[in-house]
């Protein structure tokens, strides 16, 4: 009798210990779940919370019904900020774009990098959250307010994919382009996505009474998991590669000389490509109303002079119309320091911004001899003079006299203009002629062309061979990000346009290089340590939820589904058990 009551003592007493411990550990649970549901819900107080119990779903209907526009809102902001992100190497374009169409200059790109990031920290926030609640087995209700938050960014993600898809279609390129380096490293982090999913996807599997309902909540899970684990088969990225098989570096061409340190079009701009070791100079030619050569871009001469204050009645005219010496009252150097058109613009010394303020329009002669006596490529869109110039018809002859005076050697000079090609082959037989788009290489090769320059958007690594054996390089424009710059060599290219040489020339490797060794250990190690969590936290919620106890001392108590039910008789009598 005595040791039956003694065994009976014990066995409550270590009934007591269990349900104290639990009791401890769900208490200190309290303040990070009032934390969850408070942030998610607005519900502070425990009493406004319910936890989710065995069989039920995590949520009432209608929180079901929304949770998808959640998931849906945080993929496109996603997908948004993805995008834009990686287009940051075409940021100038777009702001002088809107420059164009506004009349005012502002860096609207960064201004939409740091809305799109905005918006998807915050909705990233709240999926955590409604993660981590179900993680704690708490109903979802998200609050009104963040139910209109969550469709202002998931509006703003439609219409900011829709805009730029219509108008800036082409930088969905980029995006491809991107994967095939970026596509190991998000991999990667889709995993560990995954990973961290499977707490709650098993613990409201195994809590689910009916068999299919499991298959419902598992079944999606493993499909996309056992899809990411074999995606790498089909990979490919011109970064993974063996050792020894990687080309040279690409040359660097200053686009408009150096423009994130200069005005561009400048002799300042040039003078700074050359100091910072660029390989050529790229550059964009008009033909003045008395038949000077000179370096502008734009058809007019708001942008980066100040015709507003010389010339205000006159300030939208064709830069052709103008003649050489009203040019040369123009400065072109102002605007640089006032508008600073880069975002990633360094601060100028003293010394360069008093030469920035005094730089004028820079005449294709004088460009030439500096390209010459530095020994540097050279390479020029050349624009056509407007209906009625004196040289609209003569444009080609003219430039070709102005190269000719110049002296630079005839070596340096990437002919580009396709017009009278076979004219300029005749009389200035030196030129390195050059092509702006794809064409066959017999063709090609019958009119003497050795290189193609072609934008960004076009690369090919299998062009790209095509044409090399062939003899024909490829120059790419205009590449400034080290990413894209990184692509560009390991795919092949023999040289790039580019507005940064300052900051490629320091670039001694790509980045993302691997070798194919290295890319399968780090892919089956990803899956490897990724399966074997999973199947630990499967097992782990398994057993919960079939009644074992992780915690006990005492084989004999049992957890039933998670909850302290079974406990509060044996708390009633806990004084007897004392006394």
């Amino acid at each position: 009798m005595d040791s039956s009551s003694v065994s009976l003592k014990k066995l409550k007493f270590g009934k007591l210990k269990v349900v104290r411990r639990h009791l401890l550990q769900r208490y200190e649970h309290q303040p990070f779940v009032s934390c969850l549901a408070g942030l998610y819900s607005c519900r502070w107080k425990r009493y406004q919370r319910r936890r989710t119990e065995p069989g039920q779903c995590c949520c009432k209907m209608w929180e079901c019904v929304f949770f998808p526009f959640l998931v849906g809102a945080f993929c496109l902001s996603l997908v948004f900020l993805y995008m834009w992100g990686e287009a940051k190497n075409d940021y100038n374009n777009f702001d002088w774009y809107n420059y164009g169409n506004v009349g005012h200059w502002f860096l609207w790109s960064v201004l939409l990098l740091i809305l799109a990031a905005v918006l998807f920290t915050y909705i990233t926030l709240l999926l955590v959250l409604a993660v981590c609640l179900l993680s704690e087995g708490q109903q979802l209700y998200l609050h009104w307010s963040h139910k209109i938050g969550t469709f202002l960014v998931l509006g703003f993600s439609i219409a900011a994919i829709s805009v730029f898809s219509k108008l800036w279609g082409v930088r969905w390129k980029t995006v491809r382009l991107s994967f095939q380096v970026t596509a190991p490293y998000l991999h990667i982090g889709a995993i560990a996505v995954m990973v961290l999913l499977s707490w709650p996807v098993a613990l409201h599997a195994f809590r689910m009474n009916k068999k299919v309902i499991q298959a419902i909540i598992i079944g999606p899970y493993l499909a996309i998991l056992v899809l990411l684990f074999l995606i790498p088969l089909g990979m490919y990225s011109p970064c993974i590669r063996e050792v020894g098989t990687l080309g040279p570096k690409p040359a660097l061409i200053g686009h408009r000389g150096a423009p994130m340190l200069a005005p561009e079009n400048t002799e300042m701009s040039f003078q700074k490509t050359i100091e910072h070791g660029g390989d050529g100079l790229e550059t964009d030619v008009t033909i003045s109303y008395d038949g000077i050569p000179f370096l502008m871009h734009d058809s007019n001469l708001q942008r980066t002079t100040n015709i507003r204050e010389v010339f205000p009645s006159n300030s939208t005219q064709n830069a052709a119309l103008f003649s050489w010496d009203a040019l040369e009252q123009l400065n072109a150097g102002k605007w640089f320091l006032k508008d600073t058109p880069f975002s990633c613009m360094g601060s100028l010394s003293s010394a360069d911004q008093k030469l920035a303020m005094n730089q004028s329009i820079y005449k294709l002669s004088n460009f030439l001899r500096l390209a010459d006596s530095a020994n540097k490529l050279v390479i020029f869109d050349l624009y056509r003079p407007p209906e009625k110039h004196p040289y609209r018809n003569t444009w080609i002859n003219t430039t070709l006299e102005v190269i000719r005076d110049s002296g630079i050697n005839p070596h340096l000079v990437l002919w580009l203009d396709n017009t009278m090609r076979s004219f300029v082959q005749s009389v200035a037989p030196g030129f390195q002629h050059t092509m702006a788009s794809k064409a066959p290489v017999d063709q090609l090769l019958r009119d003497n062309v050795v290189k193609l320059n072609l934008v960004y958007s076009a690369m090919s690594s299998e062009d790209i061979r095509k044409y090399a054996q062939a003899n024909i390089t490829t120059n790419l424009y205009v590449i400034s990000e080290p990413w894209l710059f990184s692509l560009a060599w390991c795919v092949g290219v023999h040289s790039v346009t580019t507005n940064a040489v300052h900051s490629l020339k320091d670039i001694n490797r790509p980045l993302f290089l691997m070798t194919p060794k290295e890319y399968r250990i780090m892919w089956l190690l990803t899956d490897a340590v990724a399966a074997l969590l999973i199947s630990l936290i499967f097992a782990l919620h398994w057993w919960r939820e079939k009644g074992f106890s992780c915690c006990s001392d005492d084989s004999g108590v049992v957890l039933e589904n998670g909850t302290y039910n079974k406990f509060r008789t044996e708390l009633n009598d806990l004084p007897t058990v004392v006394a």
